[in-house]
């Protein structure tokens, strides 16, 4: 595993009027870890998630990606090779082919001109075959999205990461709304392909047991801040209990 640092928060700060959603948040992530974020409803998981792709601004404090202010990355081209995104919704278009939300993955590099080209005559066809084949659905190239099941279109999601090859994979609940098999399929091929390329990755989960068998790292939060961060063969069910309060008796 690299040394090197990919997402450093030094005293993150987040503030909604008078609501504070990050409070004094500090940790560094380096290239190849399994990050799973745990924690209540509310803790904050989904605001740092959307803090890192620069989709809320912070309010103070330091976010470093790859050694970089987050402000350095003006140009959308340079972003997408460092973070790229999946989340509960899947973020696909449903009326198109499934190759053409595939190769959405590309359009950071592609010029307007062959974006819209490649509506109509799929361009770089068989990089996205290959990332529809290591996801299982090479068969279902050209169907239309919406038609597939909710785990199919995470997979045609996770197709479109593969063909963006971003640094840095952020997961805001990516399984919240699969079935207990499908969210193990999904979570066990994620991780597979993300320790293969050597990417990193940081994933929100309402899932403690999902964090325990597929991630090497539990960072939780509460309250807008660190509760704990440990390796994951270090997180105790007290740990647990405390962070979401969980009186002696009851179930994670």
């Amino acid at each position: 595993m690299s040394s090197k640092n990919m997402i450093e928060a030094k005293n993150l700060t987040k503030h909604f009027e008078r609501k504070i959603a990050l409070s004094s948040l500090s940790f560094t992530i380096k290239q190849g870890e399994l990050v799973a974020l745990i924690g209540p409803s509310g803790a904050g998981k989904t605001t740092l998630l959307n803090s890192i792709t620069g989709l809320v601004p912070i309010t103070g404090g330091d976010l470093l990606i790859d050694g970089k202010p987050l402000s350095a990355y003006k140009k959308g081209k340079i972003f997408a090779k460092k973070v790229g995104v999946i989340r509960q919704q899947f973020d696909l278009i449903g009326p198109l082919a499934v190759i053409h939300n595939v190769l959405a993955g590309k359009l950071s590099e592609w010029g307007t001109f062959k974006s819209l080209f490649s509506l109509l005559v799929p361009q770089e066809k068989e990089l996205a075959l290959k990332a529809l084949e290591r996801v299982g659905l090479h068969d279902k190239a050209y169907e239309i999205t919406s038609t597939l099941s909710g785990g199919e279109q995470q997979r045609v999601a996770m197709a479109r990461l593969m063909v963006q090859k971003p640094e840095v994979i952020l997961a805001d609940e990516p399984v919240a709304s699969l079935d207990p098999a499908r969210a193990d399929d999904i979570l066990s091929m994620l991780t597979k392909i993300v320790t293969e390329e050597n990417q990193t990755l940081i994933t929100s989960l309402h899932s403690v047991e999902y964090a325990r068998k597929y991630f090497t790292r539990i960072i939780s939060i509460k309250n807008g801040e660190v509760f704990f961060d440990l390796p994951t063969e270090q997180v105790t069910d007290d740990h647990l209990a405390e962070l979401y309060q969980i009186k002696s008796g009851g179930t994670i």
